[in-house]
């Protein structure tokens, strides 16, 4: 019996390919037409409607990933367009995280083992009438084209069996089966606040050749997250295989970094023109080879659509060097491919995570390029949900990795990782000035900074897991966490920022007792890091790590801040100005650098093309950020590792000193109601630009060097003052404007 209350429903028949569910139903005419129509949407899985056979909207993977154990996503349409007197509502139902291959341990169905669909129509007439269509034991169940689908394996789809016909009303369903509605799971039912993930562009390719097989291999020019789309003509029942890869070895897709996660699309020729898009998957890719067609397609009939979390990049960067620009547009495609749904740290293998130390280092970046600030809070919302009693932060959020076999223990606090729940509030508080960002977040950070205090021995914290200075160039490939860095001090470090931001935060928030408790946890780790890992002007350990970090988290006085410097710059040169970090300190070695007097030194850092380094994998091809400095070697071999990746963006941190400090925006106060206009010359270059959109409107400097003199154009938005420190210059503060400033010959 109709009820006006949706339930989460599945089809009576358990099946591999995807549930395909329908109603129809007679608008109730005494009423007039309806005024509105609204649909909403829920789904244990993935799921997308259709009214009489038109998408209902241009959203994919709907209702997105979250903590599922807690909230589940409730999507909303206006479909008042598309209900006529009679119509068909029509839902197809994917696996997607809920129930598909998730994580590195070969396992699926984390979450449970029955796909779900809920929707709720409801019709508004002018006379006040509402009229409610609803899931519920009526509906009728059935599979259509798409026999499997899944993020890791890709999708089948069998065009001689997609009939168009059941989406609408005068289809006769009395094959179909009947559904049976799914007990409660726990989770809540709630609004959506992150952006959809839409298509957001489309790639065409770059050159199509023809393998030795006789597969047709196509290069799109850009790694992506996405999906080919292909049109094709065949002999009816002719099987299309799409296979997908980040780059070449030795003339062939590179699979071996995919690990498990076989990225392979599987396409049945109805005998006439077929459109194949897949849209319950995704894959990160460059390359693709197509088999299976008795000829080769043709240019225009391949293309490559770009998807994503639906959040513009509103930031801009360019100067006089073209590889920092190349890398630059790396940074941008590293973040658009993996913020699809929540924060990942890759697109493309048997992970595909939200890894939170890659977002822990990536977090300013993220918050200059875009209006981020909706997409992160909403994931930080899983994060506060899946923190544990002490407070430790999983070191993967929506936390998966709970349910899976991993082999090792579950960490408890965990710098970097676990920092997350306070670096990136922060960092979302410094670009909007919204104070509700602290305010929400507010008991996930300080529940971290308490399992910290908790894991101290005396003043350090020097003890349990630790990922530590993760990926260090100079460790093993197969032990990525053996970094020089010693992981206590590292840590330590960590710790002492957590309470000075913390300390900062309360005094935003007007929380002076704990803003005073913060300040003395903070003032006592100083002081452990003081005794136990500072010597005779050497940091334990000795490495640039340490030394980044000691002297960008004011763990140092004035003294011994120059002796920090001069030593970091001393390693740098000793390393003939390459890399020597990984995950730790990579985000902070330029600043350190820079605060401390050696720009010269960052600039030599930053242009060096030698491995391991930033150029180099530009030079080497690469249009997004590689998870190694070595994914690739030098001879054009990928790092035979079992963990490498073409497209993480921790290493694309770079970008918040491009826009910082070659560019030479940043503010000064929360929210940018003042600015800091800085730009610093150096390496050759001989002008640069950027530009943000700020809560007051778009922020933009650009500046050039012309026959030995400095000039700069600089517009500030109305509502916004600035701080001008510009070279040869006198600061001054400006209000809104456009203003031009010239300096003498440098």
């Amino acid at each position: 019996m109709s009820t006006s209350t949706p339930q989460m429903i599945t089809p009576i028949v358990d099946d591999e390919a995807a549930p395909l569910l329908r109603r129809t139903f007679d608008v109730d005419a005494a009423h007039g037409r309806p005024t509105r129509a609204v649909l909403r949407l829920a789904a244990r899985g993935l799921i997308e409607a259709w009214i009489d056979g038109v998408p209902t909207s241009d959203e994919l993977l709907n209702p997105g990933w979250t903590s599922y154990e807690w909230r589940t996503r409730v999507i909303e349409h206006d479909v008042t367009a598309l209900v006529g007197d009679r119509s068909t509502l029509a839902l197809r139902l994917g696996n997607g995280w809920y129930r598909g291959y998730l994580g590195f341990t070969g396992q699926r169905a984390l979450y449970g083992d029955d796909r779900g669909g809920w929707a709720h129509l409801e019709l508004t007439f002018a006379d006040g009438h509402r009229q409610s269509i609803v899931t519920d034991e009526t509906w009728r169940a059935s599979t259509g084209a798409v026999r499997s689908d899944d993020f890791y394996r890709g999708q089948m789809i069998d065009a001689r069996i997609d009939d168009e016909a059941w989406k609408h009303p005068e289809f006769d369903d009395a094959g179909w089966v009947g559904v049976r509605v799914l007990p409660p799971d726990g989770a809540e039912l709630v609004e959506r606040t992150s952006p959809p993930v839409r298509r957001l562009a489309k790639v065409a390719p770059m050159s199509m050749t023809t393998t030795a097989s006789g597969a047709t291999l196509v290069d799109f020019g850009q790694n992506l997250v996405g999906v080919v789309r292909l049109s094709v003509r065949g002999q009816i029942g002719t099987t299309v295989v799409v296979r997908h890869a980040e780059v070449l070895e030795h003339g062939e897709l590179a699979t071996a970094p995919l690990r498990a996660a076989t990225s392979t699309d599987t396409y049945v020729l109805s005998g006439g023109d077929d459109v194949f898009e897949p849209t319950l998957t995704f894959h990160g890719f460059r390359y693709a080879e197509i088999a299976g067609l008795a000829s080769p397609p043709r240019l225009e009939d391949v293309t490559a659509i770009v998807i994503g979390t639906d959040i513009p990049i509103t930031a801009t960067f360019e100067c006089s060097d073209p590889e920092l620009n190349r890398l630059h547009e790396n940074v941008i495609w590293g973040m658009r491919g993996n913020f699809l749904s929540v924060p990942t740290d890759c697109p493309q293998r048997d992970e595909r995570l939200g890894w939170t130390g890659d977002l822990s280092a990536f977090a300013p970046t993220a918050a200059y390029l875009g209006d981020v600030e909706s997409f992160l809070t909403d994931w930080l919302t899983d994060l506060a949900l899946e923190q544990r009693s002490s407070g430790a932060v999983p070191v993967v959020v929506p936390d998966a990795l709970k349910y899976c076999d991993t082999g090792f223990p579950t960490p408890g606090a965990t710098a970097i990782w676990g920092d997350a729940a306070i670096w990136v509030p922060w960092e979302l508080w410094i670009a909007t000035g919204h104070r509700t960002v602290l305010e929400r977040a507010y008991p996930s950070m300080s529940a971290h900074l308490a399992s910290i205090a908790e894991a101290l021995t005396g003043d350090v914290w020097s003890h349990g897991f630790q990922f530590g200075d993760w990926l260090d160039p100079d460790a093993p490939d197969d032990d990525p966490g053996k970094s020089k860095a010693d992981t206590g001090v590292v840590s330590t470090l960590c710790a002492l920022r957590d309470a000075s931001l913390m300390e900062r935060t309360a005094n935003v928030l007007g929380r002076t007792e704990d803003a005073a408790a913060f300040s003395a946890l903070r003032d006592r780790i100083r002081a452990g890091f003081q005794r136990e890992y500072w010597f005779d002007g050497r940091i334990i350990s000795d490495c640039a790590t340490v030394y980044a970090l000691a002297i960008e988290f004011d763990a140092l006085d004035v003294a011994q801040r120059v002796t920090a410097g001069e030593r970091l710059t001393e390693l740098m040169r000793a390393n003939d100005f390459r890399i020597s970090t990984g995950f730790a300190g990579t985000p902070f070695l330029l600043a350190a650098l820079t605060s401390t007097g050696h720009l010269d030194i960052a600039y030599r850092v930053l242009l060096n093309p030698e491995i391991p380094g930033w150029i180099f994998p530009v030079r080497a091809g690469a249009t997004t950020i590689w998870e190694r400095w070595d994914s690739m070697r030098p001879d054009g071999t990928v790092n035979p590792n079992g963990m490498t990746s073409f497209n993480h963006y921790a290493f694309g941190a770079v970008a918040d000193w491009l826009h910082r400090t070659v560019g030479g925006l940043s503010p000064l106060d929360a929210g940018y109601a003042t600015a800091l206009v800085a730009p610093r010359p150096g390496g050759g270059l001989t002008h640069a630009s950027t530009s943000t959109v700020t809560p007051y409107g778009r922020l933009s400097v650009s500046w050039e060097i012309v026959a030995g003199s400095f000039h700069a154009d600089v517009v500030i938005p109305p509502g916004m003052t600035a701080v001008l420190r510009l070279p040869g210059l006198q600061e001054e503060i400006v209000a809104a404007g456009e203003h031009r400033r010239e300096s003498g010959a440098r």
